[in-house]
């Protein structure tokens, strides 16, 4: 008898890890589903533990996995065999790392494993709703049509978080260049104008002293801010990656005036999106929630999916405890009420996901077209007072020489 390692997902979505004593790795796999389990992973080696979140994916391995799932989906729908279609991503893949990876998952499937235990082998790169869906299409023969959805799945949640990311990057930019602007006036250009006006030995106007007395202060005292902003940076990525600072940090982006509700928006498109696709494949309710809520970015939404699942197994549905939670749109709600009384709620959550895909975009767009015009008026407004104090002090240097 040998000790296995094993790591497998209960009927509510949440993560068990132990050991089994078994002959090989096949008989732990089928206690396991015995017992109600899922298997993620079987082996001799402990996995070292990790978070079953797609979106802590970078961004390279987002590419690569949609790159693999389409290809695998095309290959699957025109008939070549699971085992031809690996072979042949394989080949195509350029990234070296993951074609290993591949490879890996070819070797598992070849010597008789199924390919969502395959997969679940890699859970940096393929987390538990692509493992649960591919196994979901193992069980009912429609392979090719799970690898199609989670394929419009990748595709779609790539596109939101790209619209958002490059929606943003306008603002910071404008934001940054304002900023170092302003900082090198102060630090170069009002400097040279402060050693003219005390040669005049004038009586400086009130703005002006004001802005050379700020200038001197950055002079001599900028790097003392820079490490308090950079103790302060550090200090508070620190914090939030506790489990307290994370949920306290979640919460007070919420509430955030515009760029808040955008987030929620986000959330529960993302969450939405992940229930279509697990419940149309049949995954079981309360598993597929917690599956979506490992998903989630924000903890204390996903946190608020818990009280969801026990309202789920204590028979009362899901729109009435969505509801309650109040972390989700009055909205969601009420589409989801309508989901269970016609029988169609893998519809309505796919619907649910549109809506709030379009109402993230139009948050981002609003916030945008509001911050804009903010940033650039208040950068108009430190400029321009800059320049007049200048202006007002030539102008007493003119009067006196006069």
């Amino acid at each position: 008898m040998t000790t296995y390692f094993f790591k497998a997902v209960a009927s509510d979505g949440k993560v068990r890890t132990g050991t089994f004593p078994a002959e090989n790795d096949k008989a732990v796999a089928k206690e396991l589903r015995r017992q109600g389990l899922t298997p993620v992973y079987v082996g001799l080696e402990q996995k070292k533990s990790f978070e079953l979140k797609l979106p802590t994916l970078g961004a390279a391995k987002r590419k690569d996995v949609l790159f693999f799932t389409q290809e695998l989906a095309t290959l699957l729908n025109a008939g070549v065999p699971l085992d031809r279609a690996l072979s042949i991503t394989t080949e195509l893949t350029e990234k070296p790392q993951f074609r290993g990876v591949l490879l890996d998952v070819l070797r598992v499937v070849k010597g008789g494993r199924t390919l969502a235990d395959s997969l679940g082998t890699h859970p940096e790169y393929f987390g538990e709703l692509f493992v649960n869906m591919v196994r979901a299409g193992e069980a009912s023969g429609s392979l090719a049509i799970v690898f199609e959805q989670l394929s419009e799945f990748e595709k779609t949640r790539d596109e939101l978080r790209s619209y958002i990311i490059s929606s943003m990057i306008y603002p910071a930019l404008l934001t940054l260049v304002g900023l170092s602007s302003v900082f090198l006036l102060m630090t170069f250009v009002v400097p040279r104008f402060a050693a003219v006006f005390e040669q005049s030995r004038m009586q400086i106007p009130t703005p002006t002293r004001i802005m050379l007395e700020t200038s001197r202060f950055l002079q001599s005292y900028a790097w003392i801010a820079a490490l308090a902003v950079a103790i302060l940076v550090i200090t508070h990525q620190t914090y939030i990656r506790t489990v307290e600072g994370r949920l306290w940090w979640d919460t007070f982006r919420l509430r955030l005036p515009l760029i808040g509700e955008a987030m929620r928006k986000a959330e529960t498109a993302r969450f939405a999106r992940a229930m279509a696709t697990l419940v149309a494949n049949s995954v079981p309710l309360v598993q597929s929630i917690g599956i979506a809520g490992a998903i989630l970015n924000n903890r204390k939404i996903a946190g608020a999916l818990e009280s969801v699942a026990q309202g789920v197994k204590r028979g009362e549905g899901i729109s009435g405890p969505l509801r309650k939670t109040g972390q989700f749109p009055a909205l969601a709600g009420h589409l989801l009420s309508v989901g269970e009384e016609t029988g169609r709620l893998d519809k309505m959550f796919a619907r649910m996901a549109e809506i709030y895909e379009d109402e993230t975009r139009a948050s981002i767009k609003r916030f945008t077209s509001l911050f804009e015009p903010v940033v650039i008026l208040v950068m108009g407004v430190l400029i321009g007072a800059l320049i007049l104090s200048l202006m007002m002090a030539i102008t007493s240097i003119n009067e006196v020489a006069v």
